[in-house]
């Protein structure tokens, strides 16, 4: 998304601070092998482990997108996007003649995330019929899928009425319910905590307290176009080692970079860069690394689950 009116950037980029390592319900596509609820889903991915992704993705004639899509040439597994898949206006024709050409490489291995973007065209009508059943049930924006062991909460950041709110959150709770003690992950565009122009997105902090209630280990973010990482934390910003969750903000896939802002609490690392934030899921923990589309400082790390 593009700063909103009158936020000013940030004159002073940070680039990295060295802390530990920087070194019935809406299911469908399983691409990790087994899970899912809504059929057997396409075959597992090479490297299944391997969650690779970016968010706020593709303009025509910008060449970001495709520097990105050049790292994911080279890693398989399965591809996440957070939201703002295709500028300006998320219209079939952005995702045909901007998104296609770069990131449309690895479609039918991609498993989205809408952003505000994707809904300037009325009900994301664009995202749904470029990214069909990899999206979920059509005009919901969230689902579920296993990569590994673990599960992937897709969810809807861009859902603002009440009713449809509430089912979000009603499916978000049933689908913890149903899987505690599993390794989890969620993915949505908006983020809680960002240092970022565009500010933190108060709205999502339900969301986020049910995930922590919940012990839910990360949270993949985009939105503002940079990368960041986050310590573990609550939902109301005190960090917390022991149940925590480690968020990550990765709107680098290929729109214009932002410089940070105030840097808030918690707050590791910064970079200003294109790339991609590769996770290897294993049983009980998760490795991470942001892959820049330039040589430069990559972010690295380890984390165990709950």
């Amino acid at each position: 998304m593009r700063p909103r009116q009158g936020r000013a950037l940030a004159a002073v980029f940070v680039v990295c601070l060295a802390v530990s390592a920087c070194g019935g319900s809406p299911i469908s596509p399983d691409p990790g092998g087994g899970g899912g609820g809504g059929g057997s889903g396409p075959p597992p991915f090479p490297n299944n482990n391997v969650l690779v992704g970016a968010g706020d993705i593709a303009l025509c004639g910008s060449p970001g997108s495709e520097q990105t899509a050049r790292l994911i040439d080279n890693i398989p597994g399965t591809v996440f996007t957070a939201g703002d898949n295709a500028y300006p206006f998320g219209a079939v024709k952005d995702f045909q003649e901007c998104y296609s050409p770069t990131w449309g490489r690895f479609r039918d291995r991609t498993r989205p995330t809408p952003g505000n973007h994707d809904y300037l065209t009325a009900g994301a009508s664009g995202y749904f019929q470029y990214f069909g059943p990899n999206a979920g049930p059509s005009g919901l924006g969230y689902y579920s899928y296993t990569v590994s062991t673990w599960k992937i909460l897709a969810l809807n950041s861009e859902i603002f009425d009440a009713g449809p709110r509430a089912a979000q959150l009603s499916w978000l709770q049933s689908e913890l319910a149903a899987n505690p003690g599993q390794c989890t992950l969620a993915i949505w565009h908006r983020p809680l905590y960002t240092s970022g122009p565009n500010g933190e997105n108060q709205d999502m902090r339900d969301v986020f307290r049910i995930l922590y209630t919940a012990n839910v280990d990360v949270v993949l973010n985009g939105h503002d176009h940079l990368y960041e990482r986050f310590a573990p934390q609550d939902a109301d910003g005190h960090a917390d080692a022991l149940k925590g969750i480690r968020e990550f903000v990765v709107g680098t896939g290929g729109y214009d970079l932002y410089d940070p802002g105030t840097r808030r609490p918690n707050s590791e690392v910064v970079l200003k860069a294109f790339g991609v934030l590769k996770l290897t899921l294993n049983p009980g923990s998760y490795e991470w690394e942001f892959i820049p589309s330039t040589p430069g400082v990559r972010d690295t790390g380890t984390g165990t689950c709950h």
